[in-house]
């Protein structure tokens, strides 16, 4: 069985123009939310033993953010380019190289890549939109990760910070 949480970077800021799209922060909803989302899934018994982040500043504080709430060691942070506006396919290989001792794991990503990868996992559930600091967490019955391109799981839930965080 494997277990994969799918969670979008917290809203980012604006307010620097100069900044590149790379470099936005997360803004003071997006500091306030990736935090709390994090102590969510820790009340839900969500216990990740790798976290696998974009490494754009927004996503990269989201998952520092939320694996401090989890109990998740920095070291447990992996950080790659590749997830950066990456589609569902790349997330895809991303996850599928990672061994299959880890039996959850939680992506950190922008969309319309981490939507869109939602909704090739889950064979039972659709989303339109995963909004920030958005949560989509699936089970799969599954001994491998690449097994998840032809297997998809069930959704367990579905969380984010306007119903969940209010």
């Amino acid at each position: 069985m494997k277990r994969l949480g799918l969670l979008r970077h917290a809203k980012s800021s604006w307010d620097d123009a100069g900044l590149s799209d790379f470099d936005r922060p997360l803004n003071k909803r997006g500091l306030r939310d990736a935090p709390r989302m994090g102590a969510l899934l820790r009340e839900r018994d969500v216990a990740p033993q790798r976290i696998i982040s974009s490494t754009a500043v927004r996503a990269r504080c989201t998952a520092e953010l939320a694996a401090r709430e989890l109990g998740i060691d920095e070291s447990d942070i992996r950080l790659t380019d590749e997830l950066y506006h990456a589609g569902a396919g790349t997330m895809l290989d991303v996850l599928t190289e990672l061994g299959d001792d880890k039996d959850c794991v939680i992506l950190v990503g922008h969309n319309p890549g981490i939507t869109s990868l939602a909704n090739f996992v889950a064979s039972d559930a659709r989303i339109d939109n995963l909004p920030t600091a958005g949560f989509f967490y699936v089970e799969s019955d599954i001994s491998e990760w690449p097994e998840l391109r032809d297997k998809p799981g069930k959704l367990v839930f579905f969380a984010s910070p306007k119903n969940d965080l209010a």
